[in-house]
């Protein structure tokens, strides 16, 4: 209703074909507060009980949808499989804005995406580290995620998921690849960073 508003006050002043909106989350459905994410499936396709949602690395928490806005550049039903990141966003405004993105940071722009102008530059990989829950970290390289949970427990235990035959992470695959987990040790080896 709110954006229904902002589209409608955009278009009375004449804004809304200049203007670029982009609506998403930066995580997936909560747990807590009196919602009832899984009896409304609000992850669909993924689980949102607690440990799957909101403060997860499981897809469903950290995979949301990203709906852009650009009339007369983004084409209606435009879909892409390239997987980006929040860190994204900041760097595919610049380029919108026709600004230097600033050299330090993780983000890859989209813009080529979004114009359907080129090639799209995708990541290596993405990382995520979240201290929360007796600290998770996840590492998404193409097809494969790893997801290492309650690190500060002591926990050994690694989980591998190829993520185009298994998009809910219900099949653990990490003792038949461990040449997999070992590359993707070694991107939290690198990316970690003591807080």
């Amino acid at each position: 209703m709110q954006v229904g508003k902002l589209i409608d006050k955009l278009k009375e002043e004449g804004l809304y074909e200049n203007t670029v909106i982009m609506f998403t989350s930066d995580n997936g459905p909560t747990f807590n507060g009196g919602t009832d994410s899984p009896f409304f499936d609000s992850a669909q396709p993924f689980k949102s009980e607690h440990g799957w949602g909101k403060g997860f690395l499981r897809e469903g928490g950290i995979r949301v949808p990203l709906i852009v806005s650009w009339p007369g550049v983004v084409s209606p039903g435009t879909e892409t499989s390239c997987p980006f990141a929040f860190w994204d966003v900041m760097p595919t405004l610049c380029d919108i804005a026709k600004t230097d993105a600033p050299d330090n940071i993780d983000g890859i722009s989209f813009y080529n995406t979004l114009t359907n102008s080129g090639d799209q530059e995708a990541h290596d990989y993405l990382y995520w580290e979240f201290p929360e829950y007796q600290g998770q970290v996840a590492v998404r390289m193409g097809k494969w995620k790893i997801i290492w949970k309650e690190i500060k427990k002591g926990n050994k235990e690694i989980e591998l998921y190829n993520l185009e035959e298994d998009i809910k992470e219900l099949n653990n695959l990490s003792a038949a690849h461990p040449e997999i987990i070992a590359k993707l040790i070694d991107i939290i080896r690198e990316e970690h960073q003591t807080p």
